[in-house]
C-alpha cells in the first residue's frame, strides 16, 4: 500500500505561497465563478456550503420541465388546472412572485415555464409540480432525487418555489453546476431566460435578472430572495467562444446584488483563465526505488490538469511530489507518487503519480552488497 513519506517539491514555472488568500476578492457572502466550458471553479467563497437558494430554486423546477418536455412525457400544449392551492400560495394575495393565475383556469406548459423564468411566479411553480406529480411535496422530492442522480450532493428541495423552509438547501458550486448542465443540455430552452418581460392576464412584468441588458453577452439565468436569504443571482454570459456562470448569495438589496454580479461577470471574463498545468503521460519527476536494478523510475500523471484561477494568482500556485521510497520489483503504471497543487485560496488536490518503465529487483549478489553497504553506512 502506497503511504506517502518524502517530499520533493517541484519548480513548474509556478512559485510563491501555496497557502496565501486569493488575491480576487467579492463582497458577497456566498460567490462561485466557473467556466462553462469545461466546469473549472475559476473562483469561490463559501461556495460549498449548503444554503437557501430562494427563487434560484426554480432553475431545478425548470430543469424537471425540461426533462419531462424531452422525454415527452409532457408537451408545451399541455395544460394544467390552476388548483386553490396555488391560487392562494402563489397568487397575489400571498404577496409573492406571481404569475396572475386565475383560481381553476388552465394553462399551457409553455406558459408556465415562461412564468416561472420571466416572472418567477411561485403559482406557476405549484401548478406544474401538482400538474406532474400530483403534489408540491411530491415533486420536491423529485427535484432532491434528481439533483442528488446529477451529483448536486448538497441539494435538498421542500418545495418548488423556493419559499423558506430550514431544510431547503442548496450550494451555490451546485446551482453553478445545475446551471452549467442546463444550459448545455436545453439550448432550445435556454433562451427563454433571456425574455425580458412576459404578460399574463393583463399584468406585464419585467424579468429581475438585472445582468440582462447591462452586462455584455449576459442571457441567463436567475435571481432569487428572502429574508433568510438575502438577495442572490445565478447569472451567465457568453462572449466569443467564451462562457462564464457565477452565483452569488446573502446581500442585502437588489441594487448591491445588481452592482456586485456586474462586477463579479465582468472580471470572470477579464481576470480569470482556464490552464492547462500538466498533461497526461508528462514525466515529472523521479522516485527513489530500493533494491531495483535501477535507483529511480520516472513518474507520469493519468490525466490531465487544468485548473481555472485569477490571472493573478498564477505565480502562487506550487506543485510537489510526494512518496515513500518502495522496494522493487515495480511494474509500469504501479502508482508510487502522488502529485500535491496548492492553488491560492483552494483546497489541496491530490493526483496519482504512476512509474513509466518497469523496475526489476536486484540480483541475489548485488542485494546482499547493497545490505553491506548500508550496513557500513549506519
Amino acid at each position: 500500500m502506497f503511504k506517502p513519506f518524502l517530499y520533493l517539491t517541484l519548480s513548474l514555472a509556478f512559485s510563491g505561497h501555496a497557502y496565501a488568500q486569493t488575491s480576487f476578492q467579492t463582497e458577497a457572502p456566498h460567490a462561485v465563478i466557473i467556466d462553462a466550458a469545461s466546469g473549472e471553479v475559476l473562483f469561490e467563497k463559501d461556495a460549498r456550503q449548503p444554503m437557501p437558494p430562494a427563487s434560484m430554486t426554480k432553475i431545478m423546477t425548470a430543469q424537471m420541465v425540461f426533462e419531462a418536455l424531452e422525454a415527452g412525457t409532457l408537451s408545451p400544449a399541455t395544460e394544467f388546472v390552476v388548483s386553490e392551492d396555488a391560487w392562494r400560495r402563489g397568487g397575489f394575495a400571498s404577496g409573492s412572485s406571481t404569475m396572475a393565475l386565475d383560481l381553476n383556469s388552465k394553462v399551457s406548459v409553455e406558459n408556465l415555464i415562461k412564468g416561472v423564468i420571466i416572472q418567477s411566479g411561485n403559482d406557476a411553480c405549484i401548478v406544474l409540480a401538482e400538474g406532474m406529480v400530483g403534489s408540491e411535496t411530491a415533486f420536491a422530492e423529485r427535484m432532491t432525487a434528481r439533483a442528488r442522480e446529477m451529483g448536486l450532493d448538497s441539494a435538498t428541495f421542500r418545495n418548488a418555489t423556493g419559499w423558506p423552509h430550514p431544510e431547503h438547501r442548496i450550494s451555490a458550486l451546485d446551482l453553478a453546476k445545475l446551471a452549467q448542465k442546463q444550459i448545455l443540455q436545453f439550448p432550445q430552452y435556454y433562451p427563454i431566460y433571456a425574455e425580458t418581460e412576459f404578460t399574463w392576464n393583463g399584468v406585464r412584468q419585467f424579468n429581475r435578472n438585472p445582468i440582462l441588458g447591462r452586462v455584455t453577452g449576459a442571457d441567463g439565468l436567475k435571481t432569487g430572495s428572502t429574508s433568510e436569504a438575502g438577495y442572490g443571482l445565478v447569472g451567465s454570459a457568453k462572449r466569443g467562444d467564451d462562457r462564464r456562470i457565477i452565483v452569488i448569495n446573502g446581500l442585502e438589496s437588489a441594487a448591491d446584488r445588481r452592482d456586485v454580479a456586474t462586477r463579479l461577470m465582468e472580471a470572470a471574463f477579464l481576470q480569470f483563465r482556464v490552464y492547462d498545468l500538466h498533461s497526461q503521460g508528462e514525466t515529472l519527476a523521479e522516485v527513489d526505488i530500493f533494491m531495483g536494478n535501477s535507483e529511480k523510475v520516472g513518474v507520469a500523471l493519468t490525466q490531465d490538469i487544468r485548473k481555472g484561477m485569477p490571472i493573478s494568482d498564477r505565480n502562487s500556485v506550487t506543485t510537489s511530489v510526494k512518496y515513500v521510497t518502495l522496494a522493487a520489483p515495480i511494474t509500469k503504471g504501479d502508482k508510487v507518487a502522488e502529485l500535491e497543487v496548492k492553488i491560492p485560496g483552494r483546497p489541496v488536490e491530490t493526483y496519482d503519480l504512476v512509474a513509466i518503465e518497469d523496475v526489476a529487483r536486484k540480483g541475489l549478489f548485488a542485494r546482499a552488497w547493497s545490505g553491506l553497504m548500508i550496513k557500513l553506512r549506519g
